[in-house]
């Protein structure tokens, strides 16, 4: 669906002994949202884009993974604007009782409850896909700290300071720090997307503007509690004129063991659970590699001294 197709994946040593380099073949596609976020995108190509975004991080979601790194350049388009989501290097499944490091996530798009080491859920990913989506409309990054410490100062600067409800759920040590900080009253999301950022050569367009900005107001809030799902992303005004059943509610993909991940291995374990897996894969398609519907492939190099 929206998830980057692997098609196939070779090693070209011959033993686990030699084992060092990895090839992952995936589908081909034209260009990252990078080179996409910065042209001027009319409301129906700004929706179409965050709608797929959405169904992409909800597939992921129904099978318990969160993607934690959702950012323009992990996100790959084709001219016909389809979408698809890539690089799950940082990708974890949502585990309850599995503390996740702060430290890992590109910066400006990390959400307040990982700069401020809290556990997170699933619309950890929300407040990445507010940024992105604040970015198209803006041409530039919304939060664009630099270093953890500055990324926070710039969020409630822009956005103003959290409740006190909030504050109480932090660490002792973190809550007298964001609570020695200056009080910050934000910007309101008019003045901070305003009119003249949206596309505006008809009245469909100020009610499209007006239906962006408050999705934009949903998303992006600290709280994760009070910050819109991905269900809730998927039914916005904005966003819901592209609802598709079969790909919103598409099965989750399977995941044999998901918490692979979580156990402890060696370096020589892990390397030797990856060419068990490359092995398999050659076994699967004996008859050459698949490709995919435009007979195209993009091949990406995995080092495995570099991944130790």
């Amino acid at each position: 669906l929206k998830i980057i197709r692997l098609l196939n994946v070779f090693t070209p040593q011959k033993s686990l002994e030699e084992f060092q380099d990895l090839y992952l073949v995936m589908e081909l596609m034209d260009a990252s949202l990078c080179q996409v976020i910065h042209m001027d995108l009319d409301h129906e190509r700004m929706s179409y884009l965050l709608y797929q975004i959405l169904c992409g991080i909800r597939h992921l979601h129904s099978a318990g993974i969160i993607h934690r790194d959702l950012k323009p350049s992990n996100i790959v388009v084709k001219s016909d604007c389809t979408l698809k989501i890539l690089d799950f290097g940082l990708a974890r499944t949502a585990c309850t009782n599995f503390m996740m490091t702060p430290y890992v996530v590109t910066r400006y798009y990390r959400a307040p409850e990982v700069i401020l080491g809290m556990k997170y859920k699933e619309n950890v990913d929300i407040w990445s896909v507010g940024c992105i989506m604040g970015e198209m409309v803006k041409g530039s990054v919304i939060f664009q700290g630099t270093d953890h410490i500055d990324q926070w100062n710039k969020v409630i600067e822009i956005l103003g300071t959290p409740s006190l409800e909030f504050m109480s759920r932090l660490m002792e040590t973190v809550r007298n720090y964001v609570m020695n900080k200056p009080q910050y009253p934000g910007v309101s999301f008019t003045e901070l997307f305003p009119d003249w950022a949206f596309p505006s050569d008809s009245e469909h367009d100020k009610l499209k503007t007006n239906q962006a900005r408050d999705l934009l107001s949903k998303m992006l809030v600290i709280d994760p509690e009070r910050r819109i799902s991905v269900q809730e992303a998927l039914n916005h005004p904005y966003i819901h004129v592209w609802y598709d059943p079969a790909e919103a509610d598409a099965p989750p993909p399977q995941i044999p063991d998901k918490q692979l991940e979580e156990r402890e291995h060696s370096i020589e374990q892990w390397k030797e659970l990856i060419y068990k897996e490359v092995m398999d894969w050659q076994e699967r398609s004996k008859n050459g590699v698949v490709k995919d519907e435009a007979g195209e492939l993009f091949v990406s190099p995995c080092y495995l001294s570099t991944v130790a």
